[in-house]
């Protein structure tokens, strides 16, 4: 027979994780997931219009990974699938975007393959570090890195020469190009440090742990 008592927890993991993925933040999150199609679709047969919705789905995308976070924590509804969504979303909307804007010549290659290796490597050092119970968070570099990268992706999206002007000042012709190429290759100094301050806060924090272990260990083996 069916232990009742193992399958209880088992169907209310269930139902947590229902109403976890149906409460207000991670609708959002999920549907930033749901916009890449969408997105590349718009960026498959590039025109000024296109691209012009394109920006603004990539935009509201951005917005919503902003939104989602503040609402879970004003909400009090921050959860375990929250957690693991937001930050895939992020990086899906990102890798989608930049791989499709390397064929329209919009972005050199390997620009994207550094970009992805070391958001891949970042995510497993700190995957490592969460399983030893160290938790890394974003340094000041790691958010300079986003925003550049975001706001780079919104001009490469764009894509096409537009005259500029702002507080009344004529900046002219600029090609949105150029503007996104820029901040994404100053996005990279960003990602590089940052990822060399991630490893140093791992290596200090698993030292402190061993340390910790092993006095904890000593007071173990210490005769009463």
């Amino acid at each position: 027979m069916l232990d009742e008592s193992a399958a209880m927890p088992r169907q209310q993991r269930r139902r947590t994780l229902a109403q976890d993925a149906v409460n207000l933040p991670n609708l959002l999150t999920l549907a930033r997931i749901g916009a890449i199609p969408f997105l590349v679709w718009l960026l498959n047969s590039p025109t000024p219009l296109r691209g012009f919705w394109a920006c603004i789905v990539f935009t509201l995308a951005a917005v919503t990974d902003m939104l989602d976070g503040y609402l879970a924590r004003k909400l009090g509804v921050v959860s375990v699938l929250g957690k693991f969504l937001d930050p895939l979303a992020d990086k899906l909307i990102v890798m989608a975007a930049l791989v499709w804007l390397v064929p329209m010549g919009r972005i050199p290659a390997w620009t994207v393959v550094l970009l992805l290796a070391r958001e891949i490597s970042v995510t497993g050092l700190r995957s490592v570090a969460a399983s030893e119970g160290v938790v890394i968070s974003a340094g000041q570099e790691g958010k300079m890195k986003t925003a550049l990268q975001m706001i780079g992706i919104v001009a490469l999206v764009l894509g096409y020469p537009y005259h500029l002007a702002y507080l009344g000042l004529d900046l002219g012709v600029v090609d949105m190009v150029h503007v996104g190429r820029s901040l994404i290759y100053l996005s990279l100094l960003f990602s590089f440090a940052s990822a060399a301050q991630y490893v140093r806060l791992f290596a200090a924090a698993v030292e402190a742990n061993e340390k910790a272990n092993e006095k904890a260990n000593e007071r173990k083996r210490a005769p009463g």
